[in-house]
């Protein structure tokens, strides 16, 4: 099983990215999947999680209203939409997925069982 994350870059404050994370080796359309980064020198964080059918998404309070998580389980694949990027949304981009369609503890990293490596996003100011 893996995750591949892509889609990071070098962008000017209040520009956008489109992250995207493609699984293979088996599907995950029942399975509950997120976002997390870690900026340097800082602990990872909570980004966005939506659930195996995309009714419901949750964001972490300093991304909402500029970051849009979705799926398209056809494609094996779930985007992060960031608009408006700031400095601070400097950090890896990971994207995980949970073993099924549990969505508690959503934001929390250890109850996640399959990571991405990680894509890359500098906002310069």
């Amino acid at each position: 099983v893996q995750l591949q994350a892509s889609g990071g870059g070098l962008v000017q404050a209040g520009g956008s990215l489109r992250l995207s994370c493609t699984a293979s080796g088996r599907t995950f359309d029942r399975n509950v999947m997120g976002w997390f980064r870690q900026a340097p020198g800082k602990e990872r964080e909570f980004v966005a999680t939506i659930t195996w059918y995309g009714t419901l998404t949750w964001y972490a309070d300093s991304v909402k209203g500029r970051f849009t998580i979705s799926r398209d389980n056809a494609k094996n694949t779930i985007y992060l939409q960031i608009n408006r990027l700031r400095p601070e949304d400097t950090a890896v981009y990971y994207c995980a997925a949970k073993e099924g369609p549990d969505y508690s503890d959503y934001g929390v990293g250890s109850t996640y069982d399959y990571w991405g490596q990680g894509t890359l996003v500098t906002v310069s100011s």
